[in-house]
């Protein structure tokens, strides 16, 4: 019964852990996004330095302003990918996975979720941003926005113009070296999935399946010590 106390605590310590980075994440990302919508237009530019600025801007489509696919099939994918990964994170919890691992599948959740967000209501409750002179969005009545639910702009306004590429180069030559522009959402999707691929594939390979325990090759490599028996005769 002790066990089963101790056991059941930990799980719930353990569930707080990617609740508590979610919910940073959106509060963040969320509070970003709502500042520069409500105080900047769209293609309004803040320098920050040489290599950073925060550039305004919105899109229809997928991180880093990618638009490959319809709205609504866009943001129907992305309630069902949510959907999986929320389950998986809810299975990877229970089973005992490393912290680290889950904190990660936690970072790629929110900023999926951050963006969804976007989607879903922001074309409920804000007016349209435009690049005139006063198109710096303002909070309306529920519904009264500028699109329906799930057709809201994603606002973007992270950019890092690090350099421009030589004018002999062919191809790039005279083009920015990383013209995206992004947001904090997008970022905790990029980082989470270098962090995975990087530190985390074995674990992502052995799916559901994962154990800490050692590998038959790792368990044979190492020296058994023979443990005498009781009933053997001391020499």
């Amino acid at each position: 019964m002790e066990n089963e106390l101790k056991e059941s605590r930990l799980r719930s310590s353990r569930g707080l852990v990617p609740v508590a980075v979610i919910l940073s994440v959106l509060i963040i990302d969320q509070i970003i996004k709502i500042m520069v919508k409500t105080q900047m237009a769209i293609g309004d530019e803040i320098v920050i330095t040489s290599w950073f600025r925060i550039l305004f801007v919105e899109n229809n489509g997928m991180a880093f302003g990618l638009e490959l696919i319809g709205k609504l099939f866009l943001s129907l994918f992305r309630i069902a990918a949510i959907g999986f990964f929320c389950w998986y994170l809810y299975k990877i919890v229970r089973r005992g996975f490393p912290t680290g691992y889950v904190i990660t599948v936690s970072f790629i959740i929110a900023g999926a979720l951050g963006n969804l967000i976007d989607c879903m209501f922001y074309g409920l409750v804000f007016s349209e941003s435009t690049s005139l002179p006063d198109g710096v969005a303002h909070f309306t009545a529920f519904g009264d926005g500028y699109a329906p639910f799930l057709y809201g702009k994603v606002v973007d306004m992270f950019y890092f113009p690090l350099f421009k590429w030589p004018e002999w180069m062919p191809l790039v030559g005279g083009d920015i070296f990383f013209s995206p522009i992004f947001n904090f959402a997008d970022s905790c999707i990029t980082c989470g999935v270098i962090v995975v691929i990087f530190f985390y594939s074995r674990i992502v390979n052995m799916g559901l399946n994962y154990t800490d325990a050692p590998t038959d090759a790792e368990a044979g490599s190492r020296e058994e010590i023979p443990v005498p028996d009781d009933d053997e005769e001391e020499i």
